[in-house]
């Protein structure tokens, strides 16, 4: 069986018809009526327009259009099949192509995402570093302020101050008045003394004297009365010197309670006319001398030694 094209072109050559006549009849394009008689089927388009121009030529011609497509299969079907298989290529390579984009999409994404994550994790790293390094605020220890418990012996006695313009002593009512009341107090250390003034000896209003507990879990001891060997004419004189913190609490011819707290070394001195009247909060830490004569212990350290009468 000939070919398609020789077909064609027998049968036009047969009725006298040109390849431009075929073409105008036809509506062909020249080239593509060319292609068709000589079998050169890649210059035609497509197959199914292909095969509409084999109908239209077989038409013109007077030919039977299905016995015209049956010769184009015979003719161009090994073509065509293999253009099938190019074009099934070309699909399978655009779909793999797909793939791989597809592929690379979601690699660059896993790939942003593990940069991501990384930098999280190094940032909150970093993070934890800064807040170890950085220096806690230590809470207050409860070791920082410690009371240190008193020392046996020893009792801590606020002194009360003396008042900066003292009014007038009172005086016993006698027929010669006494000499002035004096208290001196001497640091050890720095071997300075405070005398009072001579006019009248100031005197602290009359309030109540807070006496502080006894430090000994025992009683207090008894009211021992000393007596000093001065001239009635000659002031009576009492000097107290600490060995050991004491707290005093002292009546001069009875008047007004003065206390004073005597640190170990310190020296305290009052004058008076007729008695002392003395407590002493540590018994044993205090030496006393009247009239410069030096007086036995009150009692043992750590004692509270209550109405001490030191008399002429």
């Amino acid at each position: 069986m000939d070919s398609i094209g020789d077909f064609f072109k027998q049968v036009r050559e047969t009725k006298g018809l040109t390849v431009d006549e075929v073409a105008s009849k036809t509506r062909i394009r020249t080239d593509f009526v060319k292609a068709l008689e000589e079998g050169n089927f890649a210059k035609l388009p497509d197959q199914v327009f292909a095969r509409g121009f084999v109908r239209s030529y077989a038409r013109s011609l007077g030919l039977d259009e299905e016995d015209a497509i049956h010769r184009f299969i015979q003719s161009a079907g090994a073509y065509y099949e293999k253009q099938d298989e190019r074009e099934r290529l070309k699909v399978r390579q655009a779909e793999e192509e797909r793939k791989r984009q597809a592929n690379r999409k979601a690699v660059a994404i896993a790939i942003g995402i593990a940069i991501l994550t990384l930098v999280i994790l190094l940032s909150r790293e970093q993070s934890s570093l800064l807040v170890r390094r950085t220096p806690q605020s230590e809470p207050p220890s409860a070791t920082a302020k410690r009371v240190t418990p008193p020392e046996p012996g020893k009792v801590d006695v606020p002194v009360r101050p003396e008042p900066e313009h003292p009014t007038a002593a009172k005086t016993k009512p006698a027929e010669a008045s006494p000499p002035p009341q004096t208290a001196t107090r001497h640091d050890a250390t720095a071997g300075r003394s405070a005398v009072p003034g001579t006019a009248a000896a100031p005197v602290a209003p009359q309030t109540a004297v807070p006496i502080p507990p006894p430090i000994s879990t025992e009683g207090p001891l008894g009211p021992p009365s000393l007596e000093g060997t001065a001239n009635a004419d000659e002031p009576l004189v009492l000097d107290l010197e600490a060995t050991e913190l004491s707290w005093v609490v002292i009546q001069v011819d009875g008047g007004s309670p003065q206390e004073a707290l005597l640190r170990p070394g310190e020296k305290a001195k009052w004058k008076g006319q007729d008695q002392f009247m003395l407590t002493l909060g540590n018994a044993g830490g205090v030496k006393a001398e009247l009239n410069g004569k030096p007086q036995k212990a009150f009692g043992p350290s750590g004692k509270v030694a209550r109405d001490i009468l030191l008399k002429r």
